[in-house]
């Protein structure tokens, strides 16, 4: 581990320096989304820029190809979270998903999921195409319905972020495995969270 630590700093580059600043501008868009803050919106626009280019760099084609989506989905997200709101309320608030949408967001993963692979097999040279196509399938669908506030939102970040953790560390970009080791921690205490500011916003 510590030769590990050490080879990564003597050998830095510019792939290596984006993976540092993808983390703190990942720790600050955690922290608003569990405050479920709008301002975690504007985060939503700069962290695509940066970690675009290292999973792009490590050959994550899949991921890359998400950066686009969550600039869409961020302008989206701050419209929904701005003005989709009920007319007596000063903001969105956070419900629960019902039991209709889970099963459509279920199935649509899927959907996106095996699509994507396809792409990634035909055209890259992806070295774990089953994996990147999958955690970008469920984070499509999880931007969605954090667009919406749903509480379960959380619930499929915590699938990603768990295997995101595994996947990045192999794929030799630490600091993004690290990030997302302390999201899969932080979904969990998100979805308590917000579970209790929709009662209380009931």
């Amino acid at each position: 581990m510590i030769e590990y630590i050490v080879d990564y700093f003597t050998t830095f580059d510019f792939v290596k320096a984006c993976d540092m600043a993808g983390f703190i501008i990942g720790l600050v868009y955690l922290w608003l989304e569990y405050k479920a803050s709008i301002w975690l919106w504007l985060a939503s626009v700069i962290m695509p820029i940066v970690h675009g280019y290292t999973y792009l760099a490590r050959g994550l084609y899949a991921d890359f190809g998400m950066e686009f989506y969550y600039v869409l989905a961020a302008v989206y997200g701050f419209a929904m979270w701005q003005w989709g709101k009920a007319k007596d309320k000063k903001e969105r608030p956070i419900t629960h998903a019902s039991r209709r949408t889970m099963m459509g967001m279920i199935a649509a993963v899927a959907v996106v999921w095996v699509a994507i692979y396809v792409f990634l097999l035909k055209f890259t040279d992806s070295t774990v195409p089953g994996y990147d196509a999958f955690t970008t399938a469920m984070s499509i669908v999880a931007l969605w319905s954090l667009a919406q506030k749903h509480v379960e939102q959380w619930i499929f970040w915590l699938v990603v972020d768990a295997l995101c953790t595994v996947l990045y560390v192999y794929k030799q970009i630490p600091f993004s495995g690290v990030l997302y080791g302390f999201y899969t921690v932080m979904a969990i205490a998100g979805y308590y969270k917000w579970k209790k500011m929709a009662a209380q916003q009931a």
